[in-house]
């Protein structure tokens, strides 16, 4: 390919409305036959991510069997070839020899909902509602039972190879920008801790800073260090000017280093600075919203107004053309889903505070029409083991199982 990547991106650049031919709306020319077999919906992403780890068999995979064998190990039952190295060409090992520790019965009971009929546990009532608009895939697999999974989930990769792109980097660099006043990729609450990847987990790595996450404060009079000047003792004017002097500097500066990374990224994080005074409290003003919706996602109640929030904030970023806002929802260490001593705990109090706001965000989504053109995208780094947990945490609680783990979609297209 002649053209080289630079030539791909140019590419991208002259498919924006109004540009190179490009048909109303921003869908631009055709592409080859070897294209997508359907038009693409998705123009952004909400990607909400429960960091520790989410049981598939407490939520949205019920399995049976758990109460069957309840009180066996694996090698007790038909299963048992699972863990046989003959027969198991990827070399399953459970973390902690899990295998070896009794099965632990369903912590929970499913309902059926919806016209599909797809069950879903006592732990999201809120989210068995909206059932019919999800596409639950029990297939997710990873190649570690370490909490660096959080890392590898969004790079694909482990934490050893170091900071490479982020799926969120990656939807930003094809695809470009909607809002020229609104970073292109926001991420929401705290992400991973530093044992999972920490900043990494929203890097862009080799693409350039330029095209990493830029984290928001949920506190509209202050939602990013350097937009603010604290005491409020420079007008916003005056900070406008003072960002396009150092605007200037740069640029003086890039005449004389053209392929610095890190000055191209500052030079246009200066630039977004400028624009981004006005439109950032603004997206943040959620008192522009009616007292329904703020109700909807939870905000009139203590155990769901932060998440809540979050989830409200990322459909106002969407709707203002963020291609890509994650959402974490975590607390600190390894994550708040991370059951090993007591499932039931461990799992039911954050299931309390998310299942309402999502459930929200999915119903104001489709209502408004934007359901078709957002993607939303609900993980975890993987899944729980069928068996208990070491009897030093209390034997009541399960382990980390990297093989067939549960996420979900919705929007976009997703059937």
């Amino acid at each position: 390919m002649g053209m080289g990547v630079a030539g791909m991106a140019l590419g991208n650049v002259l498919l924006a409305p109004g540009l190179a031919g490009a048909e109303p709306g921003g869908k631009g020319p055709r592409g080859p036959e070897s294209g997508p077999h359907f038009e693409p919906k998705a123009k952004s992403v909400i990607w909400l991510f429960l960091c520790g780890g989410l049981s598939p068999m407490e939520t949205f995979d019920p399995k049976p069997a758990l109460d069957k064998f309840d009180g066996k190990t694996i090698l007790q039952t038909p299963y048992r070839d699972l863990l046989d190295p003959e027969k198991n060409p990827f070399q399953v090992k459970l973390e902690r020899a899990a295998e070896t520790r009794p099965i632990l019965r369903t912590q929970t009971k499913f309902k059926q909902y919806g016209e599909s009929g797809i069950p879903v546990s006592d732990f999201f009532p809120h989210i068995g509602q909206r059932i019919d608009d999800i596409a639950v895939v029990r297939s997710f697999w990873t190649t570690t039972a370490l909490h660096e999974a959080q890392l590898q989930f969004h790079t694909g990769r482990r934490s050893l190879e170091g900071g490479l792109p982020t799926v969120g980097s990656w939807v930003t660099y094809g695809l470009g920008s909607l809002n020229q006043n609104l970073p292109e990729f926001v991420v929401l609450g705290k992400p991973a801790d530093t044992c999972c990847g920490s900043d990494f987990v929203y890097g862009a790595g080799y693409l350039g800073p330029q095209y990493g996450g830029v984290r928001l404060h949920l506190d509209r009079k202050d939602p990013l260090p350097f937009l603010q000047v604290e005491g409020g003792s420079i007008l916003p004017e005056e900070r406008t000017a003072q960002l396009r002097v150092l605007q200037n500097l740069n640029k003086l500066n890039y005449i004389e280093y053209p392929d610095d990374p890190d000055l191209t990224a500052r030079i246009k994080s200066y630039e977004l600075a400028a624009r981004m005074q006005t439109s950032v409290p603004d997206t943040l003003d959620l008192e522009k919203e009616s007292k329904e919706t703020r109700e909807l996602y939870g905000l009139d109640e203590n155990e769901t107004r932060d998440f809540g929030t979050m989830c409200l904030v990322a459909r106002r970023l969407a709707q203002r053309g963020v291609r890509f806002t994650q959402v974490f929802h975590q607390t600190s260490g390894f994550g708040p889903w991370d059951a090993h001593r007591n499932f039931v705990k461990e799992h039911e109090q954050p299931a309390r505070q998310v299942d309402k706001p999502i459930a929200g965000l999915l119903t104001d989504l489709k209502r408004s029409g934007m359901l078709e053109e957002t993607l939303v995208v609900c993980a975890s780094e993987f899944g729980r083991t069928p068996s208990t947990a070491l009897a030093q945490d209390g034997g009541k609680g399960r382990e980390h199982n990297p093989f067939g783990f549960t996420c979900w979609l919705a929007g976009g297209g997703v059937k």
